[in-house]
């Protein structure tokens, strides 16, 4: 608290990746108490999570720490799989159970995003009336955005852009993957398929290889950071979590940004070492060694 910084626990890929991949590395966490419990325990700013989790132990944690509801979600369970935020519930459902911010994701550069973009847009502005914070899970999704051998959903210069249209739509906070590339426009924009526009100076004066200017890239995309931009922790990877979110943080706060918010690195392993994680992570940005480059 009172630092300008985040650390936030997000807890809604029991929808996202389905509840038995990301509950069964740690079955304690099929109960939504223990999410809540994670979260305070760990010292977070904010838990998020999905309506049925924070719905059902609202009466119990709304009032020990303050409540993201995730409004929207890619529904895992349609055969073939399919990619497309559908909201969940309302906006006014989030504020009844007592949360202090909803959150929504749109999936930029896909075919569903004009929609995902009008739902969301809409429901911020509902979600400020009674003061709400809102934050946008600012994602790509394309899989003309794979080519090469190259993935550049974590483009600098397209998750930039997707940062840009997220802080347009008045998100209080920007929830983007940390970059590990750049030149996204350059590869797909051809002279057979024309996309999107760019210039020459995103890639020398603006941004470099270095990935903490990369995410100053992302800052710069999110009005120069008047919006703060938080990064996700990933995946699990094991036994490297631990040095690779406490990377991530630093990344995030030399480029500038505010925060981290990681959940599988800190849920899918027992609670007192998921609490050791995030700690470390907290750790960074209380660090007055670790500044701004």
């Amino acid at each position: 608290a009172n630092t300008g910084y985040l650390s936030i626990l997000p807890v809604d890929q029991g929808i996202e990746h389905s509840a038995g991949a990301s509950f069964a590395p740690n079955p304690q966490y099929f109960d939504p108490a223990n999410i809540a419990r994670l979260a305070i325990e760990g010292g977070c700013n904010a838990v998020a999570s999905t309506f049925g989790v924070l719905g059902a132990v609202g009466r119990q944690f709304a009032h020990k720490i303050p409540f993201v509801v995730k409004i929207n979600h890619n529904e895992f369970l349609t055969y073939p799989n399919k990619y497309d935020q559908i909201m969940f519930g309302t906006v006014k459902q989030a504020y009844e159970l007592g949360a202090a911010a909803v959150g929504a994701t749109i999936y930029y550069g896909s075919a569903e995003s004009a929609r995902q973009i009008i739902e969301v847009s809409q429901a911020f502005a509902l979600a400020h009336e009674p003061g709400m914070a809102t934050i946008l899970w600012c994602y790509l999704r394309n899989p003309a955005f794979k080519t090469g051998g190259v993935d550049y959903h974590v483009s600098a210069d397209l998750t930039g852009q997707a940062n840009h249209l997220g802080v347009t739509i008045e998100a209080d906070i920007i929830k983007q993957k940390q970059p590990e590339n750049n030149g996204g426009y350059n590869v797909l924009n051809t002279k057979e398929n024309p996309y999107g526009k760019t210039n020459k100076k995103v890639y020398s004066e603006l941004s470099s290889d270095n990935p903490i200017d990369l995410v100053r890239y992302q800052v710069a995309n999110c009005y120069m950071g008047r919006v703060s931009l938080i990064n996700s922790g990933g995946a699990s990877s094991g036994a490297t979590d631990l040095g690779e979110a406490v990377r991530t943080a630093v990344i995030n706060k030399r480029g500038g940004g505010a925060g981290l918010i990681s959940g599988r690195k800190a849920f899918q392993r027992p609670m007192a070492e998921g609490v050791k994680l995030l700690n470390a992570i907290q750790d960074v940005y209380l660090a007055k060694e670790i500044t701004v480059a």
